[in-house]
């Protein structure tokens, strides 16, 4: 059954800042006396929240300040106003979804200001407007399901009709526990991470639309 709905998250969906926020993240903890790769990072705090990453690094052996979240947040985008990429294949995926009449979203667990740095050069900013669906706004955060059942309703569409597409465990298990279809991305040959919470896993955005029983369009 095709969708009716697709919602997308943000980082290392949309945009490719894992490898840029997880070296801020590990040269960042690397002063308050935590030596952790980018790597590490992004095997322990992908799809969560920074604050849910500083109290696990403060368990882990951070001696972390009360500002830190602030400090972090600053560290982050002041890389990532220097720019960031676009996934490969997403323009093209989002292109076709929109010929097909079919709606999209972004449901993330990064703060809105963080997805206008990210988003905004590429114009996915302006493409996703008044669809953009922020953990940090809503108060909630997946893993739990609360955020993609918000965009959901705000969209019309119920959830047992819609898709998440994510990179994160944490996304994976979100949509399970809202009654969604998961779809997980993973270009770092690990697909296994999200298989094991029920997603079915594409290694390219050009898969997608195959995945959605679509039939891509050429040229």
């Amino acid at each position: 059954m095709t969708p009716g709905l697709v919602i997308f998250d943000c980082d290392g969906v949309l945009v490719d800042t894992e490898h840029t926020t997880n070296t801020v993240i590990s040269q960042n903890l690397a002063r308050y006396g935590l030596a952790i790769t980018p790597k590490d990072c992004l095997s322990l705090f992908v799809g969560g929240t920074m604050e849910a990453a500083g109290h696990q690094a403060q368990r882990l052996g951070a001696d972390l300040p009360e500002n830190w979240l602030s400090e972090i947040y600053s560290e982050m985008f002041a890389v990532l106003k220097q720019g960031v990429a676009v996934i490969d294949g997403i323009v093209a995926a989002l292109d076709q979804l929109e010929a097909l009449g079919v709606p999209c979203c972004v449901a993330s667990n990064g703060p809105e200001d963080k997805m206008d740095v990210t988003l905004a050069p590429s114009g996915l900013l302006q493409r996703f407007e008044g669809r953009i669906f922020s953990a940090h706004r809503y108060d909630t955060a997946k893993p739990e399901p609360e955020l993609l059942l918000i965009a959901a309703r705000h969209m019309g569409v119920a959830p047992e009709h819609c898709v998440m597409i994510d990179d994160s465990p944490a996304g994976v298990i979100a949509a399970k526990r809202a009654g969604m279809r998961a779809i997980g991305y993973d270009d770092q040959d690990d697909a296994q991470r999200l298989e094991k919470h029920g997603a079915e896993v594409i290694s390219h955005m050009h898969d997608l639309l195959p995945l959605l029983g679509f039939q891509p369009q050429v040229g």
